[in-house]
């Protein structure tokens, strides 16, 4: 028997969307993949629709465009992952040594200039810091080992990362009109006007951050990459690209950046020149980034401040996990037009304007 009493079926559909949110919540673990191929379908779904307005099917322009995606992810991969592998080669066996001569400059001069009684010696800090990376590679493999006697967990998020992907991105490209149109037709109709008018400007908030920021990634890309070769460095490429690309996490993609080039080139360069070359590289970079491109590229009207971006990935991503660092963008976007909305409510309320 269906239900007619208005407040009835007020409880009963929050009812359903209280479920509905239960389940994902508890699913967490196993919507990684899909939320990935939603994001990726959501942001090259632009690139299917202008092949389509050339007459090509949209199956066929769906194809191409992942094919597209799927080899310029497959580059970075392939130059980020030996980067990073031989920088870890270099940090595990030289860091201990490379510590022991910075202190053996610092130490010094802190004793001469400042008057400090540091009593460290460089051996000390070698035996510790080997120690200590003995023990974190050592929980590091315990923990991957751990990680692939869990079994059927697993083999899920492996093959779901990279089978499945690829796969639900080609479907939900080719079927991505079809499917915004049916989510519409879902929200109530009292609600159509205010819901579409929001997630319109949901989707132009997005569209202009992400856009902005690739085009930020891709300049200090350039510049970092083009800094380095001319300071000598030989991991010039993948130090720039990798840095390039962290800049997409304000604040800890910059300093892990710094952290991976500074130590390569101390180790290449010495000591002093490496640091200020890139003390010197990395502080060019930062104000072109604060001051010239971000404002420019980005822009400060769009109000995705990086703090919130940064709180955004932390927040959601220890609720959901992976799958919340996926899901904090389009999160942080549609909740900063809600609170607008809610401002200009507040503003326009008597409650506020009563003397």
């Amino acid at each position: 028997m269906p239900i007619t009493d208005p407040p009835r079926q007020t409880l009963y559909w929050l009812a359903v969307a209280a479920l509905l949110g239960w389940g994902l919540y508890e699913l967490r673990g196993i919507l990684t993949p899909f939320i990935a191929a939603a994001i990726l379908a959501y942001a090259l779904a632009p690139a299917v629709d202008r092949l389509e307005r050339l007459k090509l099917p949209r199956m066929l322009a769906a194809a191409l465009v992942m094919v597209a995606a799927v080899l310029t992810l497959g580059a970075l991969m392939l130059i980020l992952l030996p980067v990073i592998q031989n920088e870890y080669r270099q940090i595990r066996t030289q860091l201990p040594t490379l510590a022991a001569a910075v202190s053996g400059q610092v130490i010094p001069w802190v004793q001469t200039h400042l008057g400090l009684s540091i009593s460290l010696d460089g051996a000390t800090i070698r035996d510790w810091l080997s120690a200590q990376m003995a023990g974190s590679t050592q929980d590091l493999l315990a923990a991957l080992m751990q990680h692939a006697r869990s079994g059927w967990a697993a083999a899920v998020e492996i093959i779901g990362l990279l089978v499945m992907v690829p796969v639900l991105l080609f479907y939900l490209l080719a079927d991505w009109p079809r499917l915004t149109t049916q989510i519409h037709a879902l929200i109530p109709r009292r609600w159509a006007a205010t819901s579409s008018a929001a997630m319109t400007e949901t989707d132009s908030l997005l569209g202009q951050y992400l856009r902005g920021q690739l085009l930020v990634m891709l300049a200090l890309a350039v510049w970092y990459c083009g800094a380095l070769l001319v300071a000598g460095l030989d991991q010039w490429l993948a130090l720039g690209v990798l840095t390039g690309v962290l800049a997409f996490i304000p604040y800890l993609g910059f300093g892990a950046g710094l952290l991976f080039s500074l130590i390569a080139a101390m180790l290449q360069l010495g000591i002093a020149q490496g640091a200020l070359t890139v003390g010197i590289i990395f502080g060019i970079g930062q104000l072109l980034e604060g001051y010239w491109l971000t404002p420019r590229l980005v822009g400060e009207r769009i109000g995705l401040h990086p703090v919130a971006v940064l709180f955004a990935l932390l927040a959601f991503g220890t609720i959901f996990g992976f799958a919340g660092v996926l899901l904090a963008l389009p999160l942080a976007a549609a909740a900063l037009v809600v609170l607008r909305r809610l401002r200009n409510a507040w503003l326009d309320s008597d409650f506020y304007r009563r003397p």
